[in-house]
């Protein structure tokens, strides 16, 4: 079974509105001491009876990984020890990077790089709290392309305050004329503790024109070849996330960092959101419990590949009776989904409902 490391960077130049992620707002650089505190988990780590690292997928997540030092990413890299052709991936913020950052990032071992751009619309931009604007973006691309980086994935945000179908089209445009291989499309979600949550912005779409923006967006992609292989990401052949796989299929991954989450051996575990006790070393994991069947549903049911009914019943020893078998067939009559004798896919329409189907079904 493959092993997905996820390492949070917790630092960031400032926060953006919408965003709930654990990070220290006001940075500008990543601190030693914070390198020398995920080494030490590594190591923590590679010493126990349950595993050991050499990972198959490196994931630098924040805040703003690209906040860090490409020297300080080479000893990260070289202290996981991935294994041979693991995918190496690092999020960068496109006022961060340079010519010479991005071929230090290259030279360390990063193969894969995702990049904030968000949208296209520098008016939209400012209203979210993003530090670059849209030529920023297209620089940022740009120069990962100059650095040798075929594996590029760009942000797309959804239904964003006084949307248009005109800024969508923009920002996709922006996105494949710089040469991403993979699109992160998400739709805005309010969370309650942010800017954004306190004091909602005006403009929001309402349910259904988001919607509406969601489905244009997969036709959209799709006609440029970018396939849809869950619910938010849509790739090229060949480059689909294979550390996001990892979460997806319920495999084994290791976060470590403030507030970062783990479940190794359907062991569901992770730290709190305490920078100062990481940092200290005090910081001890909390148990989530164990991974259940109904968390295999949901995650399956992101996935365009769908819910392997076969294996459901073999690892869980769940079985769709008549009832859920009759409400399935009324969501397919919907085109909520499709199910055949041993798998139940979803389509984009049904991804958008997916909550209320699997409440509704399971």
């Amino acid at each position: 079974m493959p092993l997905g490391l996820y390492l949070h960077i917790p630092y960031c130049e400032g926060k953006c509105r919408y965003c709930d992620f654990y990070s220290k707002g006001g940075s500008r650089s990543v601190p030693d001491e914070y390198v020398d505190a995920l080494m030490r988990e590594m190591r923590r780590y590679c010493n126990c009876d349950c595993t050991s690292l050499r990972p198959d997928t490196l994931y630098f997540g924040g805040g703003t990984p690209s906040l860090l030092t490409p020297s300080q990413v080479a000893r990260l890299i070289d202290a996981a020890a991935p294994a041979p052709k693991a995918e190496i991936t690092l999020e960068a913020n496109p006022d961060t990077v340079t010519a010479e950052s991005l071929s230090g990032y290259r030279r360390a071992g990063v193969n894969r790089l995702s990049i904030g751009v968000q949208s296209a619309n520098d008016t939209q931009l400012r209203r979210l709290g993003r530090p670059h604007d849209a030529a920023a973006a297209r620089r940022a691309l740009k120069l990962a392309r100059q650095a040798g980086f075929e594996n590029l994935s760009g942000d797309l945000m959804l239904a964003l305050p006084e949307y248009s179908y005109e800024e969508l089209d923009q920002t996709l445009a922006l996105l494949i004329d710089g040469g991403v291989t993979h699109i992160s499309s998400y739709l805005l979600k309010i969370e309650p503790k942010t800017p954004f949550g306190l004091h909602p912005p005006a403009g929001l779409p309402d349910e259904d024109t988001a919607a509406d923006f969601y489905l244009y967006a997969v036709d959209r992609m799709r006609a440029a070849g970018f396939a849809q292989y869950e619910i938010s990401n849509f790739a090229r052949p060949g480059y689909e996330s294979r550390h996001n796989l990892i979460y997806w299929n319920c495999e084994d991954y290791l976060g470590l960092g403030p507030a970062a989450y783990s479940c190794m051996g359907g062991v569901r575990f992770h730290y709190p959101p305490d920078l100062r006790g990481f940092l200290a070393g005090s910081a001890e994991t909390l148990q989530d419990g164990r991974l259940d069947a109904a968390e295999y549903i949901m995650l399956q049911t992101r996935l365009a590949a769908g819910l392997d009914l076969d294996r459901l019943a073999a690892r869980w020893k769940v079985l769709l009776n008549e009832r859920q078998l009759r409400l399935l067939q009324a969501c397919e009559t919907a085109g909520l989904c499709h199910l055949s004798s041993n798998r139940l896919t979803l389509t984009p329409k049904g991804m958008l409902v997916q909550n209320s189907i699997l409440t509704e079904v399971f």
